[in-house]
């Protein structure tokens, strides 16, 4: 008994110290969450504001923070300049960032499957040269990818921002990870059922996908949206030209106008934030999936 009763105040200064160290470390990992989501957030939130600002407020030394007066004169002037034609631009980036994501998500789905379950000559060999895209820079290959697109005859077409981009290695990559984690007896259960291969492919293994094939598809849209190398080479047309052509050819039109080159900035931003909340939780669920493996 004596024993116990020296034993128990012992163990509680222990227990107390381990749980206010514990409590001082997960308020100083909250303390720098806080300060690196402001630090990455503040410059957004400064363009967004100095959007709403004149020209003259823009000028001023030292600059303003929140606008002093706020207007919508940059966006009313920047919608309807005719010259930009922001609806033709919004229409070719919108057709051209939906037609590669969806076009892209089945390919890279459906070739991770084969490569997951499936055993053929030359398996390996082939997805190692798939994986090592991931090594090579777009610069290096631009101009052989700009010789067979001159093949092809689709120079200054929307089709040249879309064929020869469809294939992403890291796609492949993510979908034939989770496939080959994916319970091999309920496929051969399906397979026993009837089920065809691509019956098994399209209501089994696609559903099972969706958070991967989700994030994928919001980096393969945010990735086509804001391309510009690419379509500055292929594209010669203004009428064909997408959001960061447009944006690159109007800050130089009106570079003396800030607020309208933001103002637009932001306008071409809005697609993006847009397709990101509406998918926001299969990111998350991705990522929660990825870890729990």
């Amino acid at each position: 008994m004596a024993g116990e009763a020296i034993a128990i105040p012992a163990a509680v200064p222990a227990r107390r110290k381990l749980s206010l160290w514990r409590v001082l470390s997960q308020s100083m990992a909250y303390v720098v969450l806080i300060a690196g989501f402001t630090f990455t957030l503040l410059p957004f939130v400064y363009v967004f504001l100095s959007s709403f600002k004149t020209n003259a407020e823009l000028r001023r030394v030292p600059p303003t923070f929140i606008p002093e007066s706020p207007t919508l004169e940059n966006y009313v002037t920047v919608i309807s300049d005719r010259q930009l034609a922001l609806h033709r631009i919004f229409y070719n980036s919108g057709i051209v960032a939906l037609s590669r994501t969806v076009l892209t998500l089945l390919i890279s789905s459906f070739a991770g499957y084969i490569f997951a379950r499936y055993r053929f000559t030359g398996r390996n060999l082939f997805f190692g040269m798939i994986l090592a895209q991931l090594m090579i820079p777009f610069q290096v290959v631009m101009i052989p990818l700009y010789l067979l697109t001159v093949k092809m005859g689709l120079i200054d077409t929307l089709w040249a921002l879309i064929i020869p981009l469809l294939i992403d290695a890291y796609g492949i990559f993510v979908a034939k990870q989770f496939v080959e984690n994916f319970p091999s007896e309920i496929l051969e259960a399906a397979r026993l059922d009837g089920a065809s291969e691509f019956g098994i492919y399209w209501r089994i293994i696609m559903p099972q996908l969706g958070p991967a094939l989700a994030s994928l598809g919001i980096l393969t849209f945010m990735a086509s949206w804001n391309d510009y190398l690419w379509p500055l080479i292929v594209i010669t047309s203004p009428e064909k030209r997408t959001i960061p052509l447009a944006l690159v050819w109007y800050s130089t039109q009106h570079g003396a106008n800030q607020g309208l080159v933001l103002a637009a900035a932001m306008l071409t931003l809005l697609p993006i934030f847009i397709v990101y909340f509406i998918a926001q939780r299969w990111i998350v669920e991705q990522a929660s999936q990825s870890a729990f493996k």
